[in-house]
């Protein structure tokens, strides 16, 4: 039997759907045939840890049996990884801090994690500086990622049974997540793009819309016009890798400044000559994380926070409702 390959998610999981030859397996079992690159040893321990889920709840019990389009979704936690990372002082904003979790306001420019060619200066760094304990915790108490060049919150859980509840609720789609996008064209009205996404077969280094693709549903309304351009409010319902630049380029709607998706160019016939430079020179795309809900992993409470656009993307907000006939 040869199972499909583990994908990526854009919360850092891998994910597989259980195909019809492993009905009914034990779950630790099909685990083993779903990803194998991981030992048995391995994925027994995340078990046990709570990093596999199976349809978004923490596996209970390694027997129970598996089903035909189960969709398995483990947590891998490379020890050596965190491990391997120095904490460095670089400031971080903090909008909520408490026993459990934290709320960082992340800047533009600002990486995540380390990677290739990356080995330091990144929030994970900065993170094991301000909370040492998070060696202790997969990911350095990441729960889901932004792009370096994508401001905006980010929720961090700070001990171990705090982020194996908001992954599983993240899993579950219970946590919401809201972004500010700047985009070129003027929608009607708002609306849902609902297709599915996976590696661009042409450019690995991109994603698109692709048959075959992880399912991907992104909903938008429109919150202020101008001229050529339109500020939306765009919230996830799922969380693929690049998923809201991918979807808005793919309804011809790509976000200002965003390079590698079709953005960065102006748009628009008799465009203000200082509004056209304005755009040009954005360095980055225009897309923030303005408003994140959850519910607490220890006390239950509904939690919810807000931060508006940093002061980049506001002034070019500001240039370009100056130059909208009204």
């Amino acid at each position: 039997m040869t199972a499909d390959a583990p994908e990526v998610n854009d919360e850092g999981a891998e994910t597989a759907e259980v195909p019809e030859a492993l009905e009914g397996v034990r779950v630790d079992a099909a685990a083993a045939q779903l990803f194998p690159d991981f030992s048995r040893a391995r994925l027994k321990r995340w078990i046990e840890d709570g990093e596999l889920t199976v349809n978004g709840a923490p596996v209970a019990r390694p027997r129970d049996p598996v089903r035909e389009g189960d969709l398995l979704a483990l947590n891998v936690v490379l020890e050596d990884e965190v491990a391997a990372i120095e904490p460095e002082d670089i400031p971080l904003t903090l909008v909520h801090v408490d026993e459990a979790v934290a709320i960082v306001n992340k800047p533009a420019g600002l990486t995540v994690h380390p990677g290739a060619g990356i080995h330091g200066g990144t929030l994970q760094n900065a993170l094991l500086h301000r909370f040492p304990q998070l060696r202790q915790v997969p990911r350095a108490g990441l729960v889901h990622r932004l792009d370096k060049d994508t401001s905006g919150l980010l929720l961090i859980a700070l001990t171990l049974p705090a982020h194996t509840q908001v992954v599983a609720a993240l899993a579950r789609r219970e946590i919401r997540r809201e972004y500010d996008a700047l985009v070129h064209g003027a929608p009607v009205s708002g609306g849902t793009v609902d297709a599915p996404i996976g590696r661009n077969p042409r450019d690995r280094l991109k994603m698109a819309v692709v048959a075959g693709g992880r399912p991907s549903v992104t909903h938008y309304r429109v919150h202020e016009r101008y001229e050529h351009q339109t500020w939306l409010r765009v919230r996830l319902e799922t969380g693929r890798t690049h998923q809201i630049r991918v979807h808005m380029a793919h309804v011809r709607m790509p976000i200002v400044g965003d390079a590698l998706y079709g953005g960065k160019m102006a748009r628009g016939a008799g465009m203000d000559a200082d509004v056209r430079e304005a755009l040009n020179g954005f360095p980055r795309q225009a897309l923030h994380a303005r408003e994140l809900e959850f519910t607490h992993p220890v006390s239950g409470e509904r939690l919810a926070f807000a931060a508006e656009p940093p002061a980049d993307m506001q002034s070019l907000l500001q240039c370009l409702r100056a130059a909208t006939p009204r």
